[in-house]
């Protein structure tokens, strides 16, 4: 087995929010420790050295000495959950599972990906990863820091379940067999599509648009003049009234008398 990190508890008497928080503006980290054989009992655990036994495990699985000040047996035991604040990233709780060196326990333990994909290296494909830890049973001196699954031959199309993962002496996977864990996938082809709507409006406003010249109605229905200083147009057929002459325009002739 591993030899364990070794870490400095302290028990505590006060639990609650208020010593929670008591506890955290003086730089400790509250804990409990529990187990199959032991009753729970609230614990205390420095913050810098927490922090570092945090950043030495780095997310793999590992046993954890437990040594305490009031007790001369040392507690054999592991993380079972640790809480952090989502915004000033400190460490708010940890729950302690204490275990026994001659009995098999259960833990989750992380999926370290090993090899490069011939699907990804040769047909462009894209690894998933729908699984990022799994439960396994064994003993503590049995317990792999990680569990690594081989994708060198995967390829497109293909998926690694539990069942087909390579076998560790002393340790059983408790995952349903036919959980995917890793699977190489055909990269999602980028959608490309025209914009009918507004090429429409494109077509529309051209049609709409006045020819080179014409005059354009003003607010109150009127026609403007055009650009160039000309007459607007005369009024539509159908209109009574003839269009006035435009400025400038000789009058017509009178009629002969007779």
């Amino acid at each position: 087995m591993k030899q364990p990190h070794k870490l400095n508890v302290t028990p505590r008497a006060q639990t609650g929010r208020s010593a929670s928080r008591r506890l955290r503006k003086a730089n400790q980290v509250p804990a409990i420790l529990y187990g199959k054989h032991t009753k729970p009992e609230s614990l205390t655990i420095d913050g810098p050295e927490f922090t570092r036994l945090i950043k030495a495990v780095a997310g793999s699985a590992t046993l954890v000495e437990l040594t305490r000040k009031d007790k001369a047996d040392k507690a054999l035991s592991f993380f079972q959950e640790v809480q952090r604040d989502p915004i000033t990233d400190k460490y708010l709780h940890v729950d302690l599972r204490e275990v026994k060196a001659d009995e098999k326990f259960e833990i989750r333990v992380n999926l370290h990906l090993a090899g490069e994909s011939f699907g990804v290296k040769n047909q462009s494909g894209v690894l998933e990863t729908p699984t990022y830890a799994v439960r396994i049973r064994c003993l503590p001196k049995d317990l792999p820091p990680f569990i690594e699954v081989d994708v060198t031959e995967l390829k497109v199309g293909e998926t690694i379940h539990v069942g087909e993962l390579k076998q560790i002496p002393g340790v059983d996977f408790l995952d349903d067999k036919s959980q995917p864990v890793v699977s190489c996938v055909e990269p999602v082809a980028e959608i490309v599509t025209e914009a009918p709507v507004a090429a429409a409006a494109t077509a529309e406003g051209a049609a709409a648009a006045p020819a080179a010249g014409a005059a354009a109605p003003t607010a109150d229905g009127k026609a403007a003049p055009a650009a160039d200083g000309k007459a607007a147009a005369p009024a539509a057929a159908g209109d009574k009234k003839a269009a006035a002459p435009a400025a400038g325009d000789k009058k017509p002739a009178a009629p002969a008398k007779k």
